[in-house]
């Protein structure tokens, strides 16, 4: 059982699977650095699990350690999800480290506190510095292959540059090179200023037809102003039949309620009278 495992290997706090019916990665992060640490205490994994990237390294960095120094082969998936499919994983790396205790035969060996403090303060102080030094070493694998290249590339160019060293200056060929590289670089200062003046004609005109959106829009609400101000057609009409229509309708009620008041009446009427015909 893996609660009672983790019991037996020292853990510090109760564990229960009911923790695990919902995913809990703090828990799930919180258990597999314990591990680590105490199959190997001098280990170095970040425990930091703030982010999702952070997460997921965590959950990559765990993995890699207890394959390569363990050999136990975990789903980092299932880690990752830190639900009761987590627990099978961890009960993996529980089961070994209880395995060993039970072969020797003694009590699990407390973390040392001054590790452990270690760990819980140098490390989270570290993080940065980790993420710069993975940074750093694949810009180094990166140009170290470059570099190899380049390497390979020196016996012939070592040849090539031997031989033009050697060549004595020619004075015209020189001149010839330097106004073709002058020529080049005036026709790019050409076309600098000639996107210059384009962006300058851009400019204008957008503000040209920024300009005319804004007359429109002066003339539309112009419009919009008339319009409301003018009174429609038979609005004079409308309103008095309006009026009438009121009336009649309040009349029409004022029957409705005389005319339900008599049915009532009558009803009652006819009720009396069958009662004495009774």
């Amino acid at each position: 059982d893996f609660t009672e495992m983790m019991r037996a290997l020292g853990y510090p706090r109760l564990i229960s699977l009911e923790n695990f019916h919902t995913p809990n990665f703090m828990l799930v992060s919180e258990v597999l650095l314990w591990l680590v640490k105490r199959y190997e205490p001098q280990s170095d994994i970040p425990g930091d699990v703030e982010t999702e990237q952070d997460r997921v390294f965590f959950i990559k960095a765990v993995a890699q350690f207890m394959a390569t120094k363990a050999h136990i082969k975990l789903n980092t998936k299932k880690l990752y999800q830190a639900d009761g499919y987590a627990v099978k994983e961890l009960l993996k790396v529980t089961s070994v480290l209880y395995g060993a205790m039970s072969t020797q035969g003694g009590e699990p060996a407390p973390l040392p506190e001054e590790d452990s403090t270690k760990f819980k303060f140098d490390l989270g102080s570290k993080i940065a510095d980790l993420k710069a030094a993975r940074q750093l070493a694949s810009e180094i694998t990166s140009k170290g292959a470059v570099l190899y290249d380049l390497l390979g590339k020196e016996v012939e160019l070592r040849e090539a540059r031997t031989e033009s060293i050697a060549r004595p200056l020619e004075i015209n060929e020189a001149e010839k090179v330097m106004k073709i590289a002058i020529n080049s670089i005036l026709g790019e200062v050409q076309k600098t200023k000639d996107m210059l003046s384009n962006v300058a004609l851009d400019e204008a005109s957008l503000e040209a037809k920024i300009e005319k959106r804004k007359m429109e829009l002066e003339r539309s609400q112009k419009r919009l102003q008339t319009l409301q101000s003018v009174r429609p057609a038979f609005m004079d009409e409308y309103e008095k039949i309006e009026e009438q229509l009121q009336k009649q309708y309040s009349t029409y009620l004022e029957k409705f309620r005389n005319l339900t008041y008599m049915e009532q009446l009558l009803d009652e009427h006819r009720r009396a009278e069958q009662e004495m015909f009774e």
